[in-house]
C-alpha cells in the first residue's frame, strides 16, 4: 500500500538521521547501536528505487535542517542503517533505537513515537521519546487527542536527573512526574490501539479486580509512557499473546522517563526490566508501568487475573 511504502521510507530514515548524529555528535570510545531495521533487503536487486528515495529524503531532511552541511551517498546510508545491528548485552554503551514506534499509529495519523535509549552496563541511563502527535498538554480525550491544543511533546531523562518535557520547538524544559492517585477507582488506564498486542479480555479482568472505573485510554506507542509520566492516566498495562517477545527498543527510552518521573516499571511477577539480555526482553508475562502507591493492588489483581486464566485453560 501507498502509506505503507512511504512508512517504509520515513521509517528506515528516521534510523539513518538518528545513527547518523549520533556518530557526529558522541565521538567517545566505539559506537554501538541497537535498532530494528538492517539493510539486507535494501542490497537485492530491485531495490535500487526504493534506497534511491530514502537516500534523497534524508539528503533533502539533511538540507533543510540546515545543521550538517553534508550530502550522503547511497553508500553511506547503507552503512549507517548497519550501525544499527548491535546486540546489546550486558557490557559496554549501546544507544538503543526505535525509528517509528507505533506503526500503525503513524499510518493511522495516530500516536507514535522516535524513541532512544542508552544502554551502560545493562541498564538504561537515558532515554529521549519524541511524540510529534501527542497533545502538549495532556491526552484528555479517549481517542488520545485534544482539539485546539498544541502538539508534539519531547520527552526526556537521565538516571537520577528526573524527567521533562518540551515542545517540539524547543520551548523550556518543564520537569514532569507520575499522577499520585491512590484510589484505583479514580485511576485511568492507557492499552495499546493495537488489540494484537494486548489480551483485552484479560485486562478487562484485572480492571474489575481493581475496581477501576474509568474506560481504557488506547493510543499506540511508547506515547503511552510519556503520557504516564506526567500524569495523564495512572497505569499503563500490556499484555501480549503468548510467544510475542518484547524487544528492548519497544520499552527502554518509556520505562527510564516514568521512573524518573517518580513511577515504577516492572514486569507481571513484580521483577524490574532487565535490559541486559540483548535484543529482546527476557519476559512474556506482561508489563506494568504506574505509580508506587497503585504498583502494589494492580500487581496483585494482575496476579490473581493469571491465576484464573491458567485454571481455565487447564482440564481439570
Amino acid at each position: 500500500s501507498h502509506s505503507g511504502d512511504n512508512f517504509l521510507f520515513i521509517h528506515v530514515g528516521s534510523q539513518v538521521l538518528v545513527s547518523l548524529v549520533l556518530n557526529m555528535e558522541v565521538t567517545s570510545g566505539s559506537f554501538s547501536m541497537v535498532a530494528e531495521e538492517d539493510s539486507e533487503d535494501l542490497r537485492k536487486d530491485g531495490a535500487e528505487e526504493i534506497l534511491e528515495r530514502i537516500t534523497d529524503l534524508v539528503n533533502k531532511t539533511l538540507a533543510e535542517d540546515g545543521s550538517y552541511n553534508i550530502l550522503l551517498s547511497k553508500e553511506a546510508i547503507l552503512s549507517a542503517i548497519d550501525t544499527g545491528k548491535s546486540e546489546g548485552g550486558p557490557s559496554g554503551r549501546h544507544w538503543v533505537l526505535d525509528p517509528i514506534d507505533g506503526t500503525k499509529g503513524f499510518v493511522r495519523g495516530g500516536q507514535y513515537a522516535i524513541a532512544l535509549a542508552l544502554l551502560d552496563e545493562g541498564r538504561v541511563v537515558l532515554g529521549v521519546l519524541g511524540c510529534p502527535n501527542l497533545p502538549f498538554t495532556s491526552v484528555s480525550n479517549l481517542s488520545g487527542s485534544s482539539s485546539g491544543d498544541q502538539t508534539g511533546a519531547l520527552f526526556s531523562a537521565a538516571i537520577g536527573c528526573g524527567a521533562e518535557v518540551q515542545s517540539l520547538d524547543g520551548s523550556p524544559p518543564q520537569k514532569i512526574s507520575v499522577c499520585t492517585i491512590d484510589n484505583p477507582a479514580n485511576a485511568s488506564f492507557f492499552e495499546s490501539y493495537e488489540g494484537a498486542h494486548s489480551m483485552r479480555d484479560f485486562t478487562g479482568s484485572v480492571a474489575e479486580k481493581l475496581g477501576v472505573q474509568a474506560p481504557p485510554v488506547r493510543i499506540d506507542s511508547q506515547a503511552k509512557y510519556g503520557a504516564l509520566a506526567r500524569g495523564d492516566g495512572a497505569i499503563y498495562w500490556r499484555f501480549p499473546h503468548e510467544g510475542y517477545r518484547e524487544t528492548i527498543w519497544d520499552h527502554a527510552a518509556g520505562s527510564i522517563v516514568v521512573t524518573e518521573a517518580g513511577g515504577v516499571v516492572k514486569d507481571a511477577s513484580g521483577n524490574d526490566l532487565d535490559f541486559s539480555k540483548g535484543r529482546y526482553l527476557d519476559r512474556d508475562t506482561g508489563i506494568i508501568a504506574t505509580n508506587k502507591q497503585l504498583m502494589p493492588s494492580v500487581l496483585k489483581s494482575v496476579q490473581e487475573a493469571i491465576k484464573e486464566k491458567k485454571q481455565a485453560s487447564s482440564p481439570l
